[in-house]
């Protein structure tokens, strides 16, 4: 088996990429403090090709050189907004049709495997704080609540781990090809 090289990925370019179908899904970082988690983010979301990004709190915006570091250039393809409030972004959202979705350990939350996305819904999927996690107004106003299954001694990821695994996992489901 020989690696593919860069030129034989048939990667978009930022024009084809912004014209594209997008998987509908939002994402919404909810106070993320680390700069490299939101560039993770941004790099993640350009790969599975999501529809935004809102950057909520205390969220650093691009352009910063601690984000563009992991984002490598995705902060250029993938659309997004800051917004101070994160309840004000979720309302607008739901006013919008779209589902709101907390990604968090939390009482009577569904187990991200088990959960099984409209082949036509739109989804909108928050993600939260490194230490205090999504914060509990914003996920009293969620429409529901996944959790990553885990099974070791930590019970906690890295948010832009939850980001990779979450969004591959409602993507696959979709099947946006």
């Amino acid at each position: 088996m020989r690696k593919l090289k860069n030129n034989e990925l048939n990667r978009l370019s930022i024009d084809e990429f912004k014209s594209s179908e997008k998987t509908p899904i939002i994402v919404v970082l909810d106070n993320i403090r680390s700069l490299n988690n939101i560039g993770s983010v941004f790099r993640t979301s350009d790969a599975f090709r999501i529809e935004k990004i809102f950057l909520c709190g205390i969220t650093a915006t691009p352009p910063h050189k601690d984000i563009h570091k992991t984002a490598l250039g995705a902060t250029d393809s993938v659309d997004w907004e800051y917004a101070e409030n994160t309840l004000d972004v979720l309302k607008a959202l739901k006013s919008k049709e779209v589902t709101t979705i907390a990604i968090e350990q939390a009482e009577n939350s569904m187990k991200l495997n088990q959960f099984s996305p409209s082949p036509r819904g739109r989804y909108a999927v928050v993600f939260g704080n490194e230490v205090k996690g999504v914060q509990q107004d914003v996920v009293n106003c969620c429409d529901m609540v996944l959790e990553i299954p885990q099974i070791g001694t930590k019970h906690s990821l890295n948010i832009s781990v939850s980001c990779g695994v979450v969004l591959w996992d409602i993507f696959q489901k979709i099947e946006i090809k």
